[in-house]
C-alpha cells in the first residue's frame, strides 16, 4: 500500500516576528530578512519537488510557497490561517502583562480565550477538520507528495493531533521556513487517525531521507 509524504512548512520571518508580536490573522508580509532568508535556504538545502502545494491564505504563506515551490500553483485553504488572537493582535507579551486574561491564556487554562478571539478548542477543532480533509483529498486522488505552507501554531497543533512520536505542542515548535516531513499510512490513518513523524525539514544535501 503506498504511503503519503507531506512537508509541514511554517511561514518565513516577519517583521512582527522579530518584535515578538501576536500576529494570527493579521495579514503582514514576509521581511526583507525573511525572504532572504528563504532564498539562501532553497540555495543551501534540499526542499524536494511535490505534487501539490497547501497554503494558508496569509500573505506570509503565500509569499513562502513561491519562494519555495515556485513551479507549483499554490491551493490556498481557509482553514490553515493562523489562530485568532482577537484584541491580542498585534501586541507583544510586554504589551499585555497588564491583561487579568493573558496570563491564564498563556498558561492554557481551559476556556479561556483573547477577548473576540478565539479559544484553543475552537482552533484545535478547526485545523483537525482542515488537515483531515486534505488528507483524505491526497488519498483519494493518489496524490502522494505534497506540502502545506502554514504557521507554527497550525503546525503543532496538526503534529500533537496525529503525530507519532506524541508529544505536546510545545515539543512541535519550529523555525521560520522549516518544519517537519510526515508519512500517512492509509491502514494506520484509517485505524487510528496517527502519521509518522519521519523526519525535519527541509534536508541537508547529504541527509536526503529514503
Amino acid at each position: 500500500m503506498k504511503s503519503y509524504t507531506v512537508h509541514l512548512i511554517r511561514n518565513g520571518l516577519t517583521d512582527e516576528n522579530l518584535e515578538g508580536r501576536y500576529i494570527g490573522h493579521t495579514d503582514v508580509e514576509l521581511s526583507e530578512e525573511g525572504k532572504a532568508q528563504l532564498g539562501q535556504m532553497k540555495d543551501e538545502l534540499i526542499f524536494p519537488p511535490v505534487d501539490a502545494v497547501f497554503t494558508s491564505p496569509l500573505k506570509r504563506c503565500t509569499e513562502t510557497a513561491k519562494i519555495l515551490y515556485p513551479d507549483n500553483m499554490p491551493i490556498v485553504i481557509d482553514g490553515f490561517i493562523e489562530y485568532n488572537f482577537g484584541e491580542f493582535e498585534n501586541k507583544t507579551a510586554d504589551e499585555l502583562k497588564e491583561s487579568p486574561v493573558f496570563p491564564r491564556w498563556l498558561a492554557g487554562e481551559r476556556g479561556v480565550e483573547p477577548p473576540f478571539g478565539e479559544s484553543n478548542e475552537a482552533f484545535e477543532k478547526r485545523i483537525r477538520e482542515t488537515f483531515e480533509k486534505v488528507a483524505e483529498g491526497l488519498m483519494k486522488t493518489g496524490t502522494t507528495s505534497a506540502a502545506i505552507v502554514t504557521h507554527g501554531g497550525v503546525i503543532m497543533a496538526i503534529l500533537a493531533a496525529y503525530g507519532i512520536p506524541e508529544l505536546p505542542m510545545h515539543e512541535w515548535l519550529t523555525p521560520s521556513g522549516c518544519g517537519f516531513t510526515i508519512k500517512i499510512n492509509p491502514s494506520l490513518w484509517m485505524r487510528a487517525k496517527k502519521f509518522e513523524v519521519f523526519s525535519d525539514f527541509p534536508y541537508e544535501r547529504e541527509e536526503l531521507p529514503d
